[in-house]
């Protein structure tokens, strides 16, 4: 399996990285450059002289890639969990490690909406215990009394 993301950027970012990938007598300078400070979640994108910022995020669902030879056969390449972002200068930055959102409007604060969340073990343990101790006082009393018969 490959190794892929999800790279998204602003509109006339991609457009100028159409011009650059289908027209190769283009004038502007070829030159794309994507790299990340040492925290590994954020950093620069380079398009020419052009300097954007980028960080990488984690989808909540797992994305699937994949890719034919004939037109007919799909065969999967990828399970795809990250997204770099990458925003012009006026934008915010994502301060959070995780996009709410997945890739298309369905998935919209998925996370919140399709996944239960993980139930507090702290809350359930003093029940679990209290209803054992209740338990076992009951099941003493219950042999003491076929003991003395």
């Amino acid at each position: 399996m490959e190794e892929q993301f999800i790279l998204r950027v602003p509109p006339a970012v991609s457009e100028r990285i159409e011009r650059l990938l289908n027209d190769p007598t283009s004038s502007d300078d070829k030159s794309l450059d994507l790299s990340f400070s040492d925290d590994g979640r954020t950093g620069s994108f380079f398009i020419g002289n052009d300097q954007f910022s980028a960080s990488l995020l984690d989808l909540p669902t797992v994305v699937e890639s994949y890719k034919t030879y004939d037109d007919s056969a799909l065969i999967k390449t990828a399970d795809i969990g990250q997204m770099i972002m990458v925003t012009e200068d006026g934008d915010s930055v994502p301060d959070t490690v995780e996009y709410r959102h997945g890739l298309t409007p369905p998935m919209r604060d998925a996370r919140r909406r399709r996944f239960r969340r993980e139930p507090d073990l702290n809350v359930l343990i003093p029940k679990f215990i209290a209803f054992n101790c209740y338990f076992i006082s009951h099941l003493f009393v219950l042999l003491l009394n076929v003991m003395l018969l």
